[in-house]
């Protein structure tokens, strides 16, 4: 007794500092710091996909707890589907605005590829499973599998669009390299016959009156 009754002062516990903490807003205030820090292209993916997955997280494990009619559990799971819809509206502005400026975020792209799949599973799983409160928020992880199946499709032409921009340009850089390391050896080339000559004409000495005859 003492146990569960422990388990429902922490549940309503973690219900209450989350909506307090996020209230009115997607992002904890610690997050945002993060962001602000997070200048870096594919610094700020990961970050999105982080934010993103603890609130999946959140939502799988409270749906799967005993139903408590003291709290708003169907509240609280449709605050973080609503959280994790605007995290991956986000995620996809952001990916559009660094394209659009030509700025290199390929890593940051990789990973939304790597980790997507799992997550879209994830999602799936729960959209195909049964709990008590499923018929309430059935339609909003409908739209946010939707999202983040878009934010992936995004991604996946983003970064092919990418790698060959980025591509050409490496393959430029190392002709321009190469380039100026054979100027720099034909130089050292010709400084260095150049030292020979005057060593040459060192040693020789000028010319004598025999030699002019």
């Amino acid at each position: 007794m003492r146990t569960l009754t422990t388990s429902v002062l922490l549940l309503a516990l973690s219900l209450t500092t989350a909506w307090g903490v996020e209230k009115g807003d997607y992002l904890t205030e610690d997050e945002t710091d993060q962001l602000r820090d997070a200048q870096e292209p594919s610094q700020r993916i990961e970050m999105y996909l982080s934010f993103a997955q603890v609130r999946l997280e959140r939502f799988d494990d409270v749906r799967n707890r005993p139903p408590n009619p003291e709290y708003d559990v169907p509240g609280y799971l449709e605050t973080q589907l609503d959280q994790y819809i605007r995290i991956t509206d986000a995620l996809k502005d952001w990916i559009e605005d660094q394209f659009d400026r030509h700025n290199d975020m390929r890593a940051g792209l990789k990973k939304v590829l790597e980790t997507g799949p799992h997550e879209l599973e994830q999602l799936r799983r729960i959209e195909q499973s049964s709990d008590p409160y499923a018929a309430g928020y059935r339609k909003s992880l409908g739209d946010a599998i939707a999202d983040f199946t878009d934010a992936v499709n995004g991604a996946t032409k983003a970064l092919s669009e990418q790698t060959k921009v980025f591509g050409e340009l490496k393959r430029e850089e190392k002709v321009e390299a190469q380039t100026v390391k054979d100027r720099q050896k034909d130089e050292k080339k010709s400084a260095k016959d150049e030292g020979k000559l005057r060593k040459k004409e060192h040693e020789s000495g000028p010319p004598t009156d025999k030699d002019e005859d």
